[in-house]
């Protein structure tokens, strides 16, 4: 009985340990790609891999950022963007 309870108990902190593991992979500030295309600055913002917006300066004007639209790598300019909020769809379960 008392290895039985051991077993079971073992199991249960392991099962509790192994979400905060995974969660320690995931970073809380985003990664910033910078790069040149010819005369403009394109930079890349990522979160956990994902590529969720572009800001780019051209040579001459203002600046302007590209926000992901959906999870197809689809992207349209912030300022064209329907004004309201942006509800995030994170896959939760997936098979």
């Amino acid at each position: 009985m008392t290895t039985q309870l051991r077993l079971a108990l073992g199991t249960l902190l392991l099962a509790l340990c192994l979400p905060l593991s995974a969660q320690d992979n995931l970073t809380a500030e985003p990664e910033v790609t910078i790069r040149e295309d010819g005369d403009r600055i394109i930079e890349e913002y990522r979160m956990n891999g994902f590529l969720y917006a572009i800001k780019i300066t051209p040579p001459s004007g203002a600046p302007y950022f590209l926000v992901a639209v959906d999870e197809e790598g689809n992207f349209a300019r912030a300022d064209q963007v329907q004004q309201g909020l942006r509800i995030p769809s994170w896959k939760v379960f997936e098979w």
